[in-house]
């Protein structure tokens, strides 16, 4: 409660963006949008509290309920692998500690290379079904994403952020519109693999929910123009589910920057 009093009330950048998001996308008043800030740094806190001890290998008392667990067991059980995309909302990586039920090697790509070293060590002491994929600027991560998926086994990645320099595709989100990178939807039609949209939030102190949607298959198509339309069609499939739950969970969300073109203006 100490700390996320600290951030609610010395980082103002962040503030301001976060109450703005609940002003303009929810429409909610200014107290209660207040309230929500600061229930928002809470949320975000215990995430982090949750996900270090969870991977570390503490003793925890986390209760999961599935929702949509059938979808990724029979990528499993038909070895077609699958490409499972999340948002930085909820909690990520307690999804990616729950998909050890699958019984199979699980793929994460992150994008914050400046976190390496801690990565590297959290790899080290998840179970070994675990493989930390980080993006880096001399592309060698591409090999590694390759080989996941020959393998046929299970790749998951972020949806609603992209580094600078690369492909985006614009489209509605909350009532204004925003970029998506085009980059991990594209991968779904690259790779003919299945596709599911998948978020573990927070419900209780205790509890998590992993909800997955039904996987879809997307075809290449050999024309630019074409391509980008059926990559535009699988992000507004993403929004629709990642919109679903964001009004959910309200207070789980959580990129603090100026999501929205609009927000830029």
């Amino acid at each position: 409660r100490f700390v996320a009093l600290y951030f609610f009330l010395f980082y103002p950048r962040s503030f301001a963006v976060i109450f703005e998001f609940y002003q303009k996308r929810f429409d909610f008043g200014f107290f209660r949008s207040l309230s929500l800030v600061y229930r928002n740094y809470y949320s975000f806190g215990q995430t982090l509290l949750d996900k270090v001890a969870i991977m570390a290998g503490f003793k925890t008392n986390f209760n999961f309920i599935f929702d949509g667990e059938g979808y990724l067991k029979k990528m499993v059980d038909e070895k077609t692998g699958g490409l499972l995309i999340s948002a930085h909302i909820g909690n990520y990586e307690m999804a990616a500690n729950m998909l050890k039920r699958l019984k199979t090697t699980v793929n994460i790509i992150m994008f914050d290379a400046e976190h390496d070293k801690i990565k590297s060590y959290l790899s080290s002491i998840i179970n070994q079904k675990f493989n930390i994929i980080v993006i880096k600027e001399d592309n060698s991560h591409i090999f590694e994403i390759n080989r996941a998926f020959r393998e046929r086994e299970i790749v998951c990645i972020h949806g609603d952020r992209f580094v600078k320099g690369s492909k985006t595709l614009t489209s509605e989100f909350l009532g204004g519109s925003a970029k998506f990178p085009s980059g991990p939807f594209y991968m779904s039609m690259k790779f003919n693999v299945p596709v599911s949209f998948v978020f573990a939030m927070k419900e209780d102190k205790n509890t998590y929910h992993l909800i997955a949607s039904p996987p879809e298959y997307y075809q290449q198509q050999g024309d630019l123009l074409k391509r980008d339309q059926i990559i535009l069609t699988i992000i507004k499939q993403y929004i629709y589910h990642l919109e679903k739950t964001i009004l959910n969970y309200p207070t789980q969300w959580f990129n603090y920057y100026n999501f929205w073109e609009t927000d830029e203006q």
